[in-house]
């Protein structure tokens, strides 16, 4: 695996879309939480909108539009950007 090609969740800007690979900490209070929303390996996140300071931000995810805190969201490993 090129860990070139991943990046953090967190960090695509709004339009793009990339595919999940693993979640980088599963032990986080929220890893099984985000597991039941969608973030699994191979689901495609869409960033839809970041809010004026940059925290939170929504994604697409499954048909579904979520809000995420960035710290959050910094657990998600995704591979490249898709769009």
């Amino acid at each position: 695996m090129n860990t070139r090609s991943i990046k953090k969740l967190s960090d695509l800007l709004p339009g793009e879309t990339a595919a999940v690979r693993f979640l980088t900490d599963p032990a986080h209070d929220l890893a099984g939480r985000l597991s039941d929303l969608g973030l699994t390996a191979g689901s495609r996140v869409t960033c839809t909108m970041k809010s004026p300071l940059g925290d939170p931000c929504a994604y697409l995810i499954r048909g579904a539009v979520i809000a995420l805190r960035r710290a959050d969201a910094s657990i998600v490993a995704v591979g490249e950007v898709i769009g």
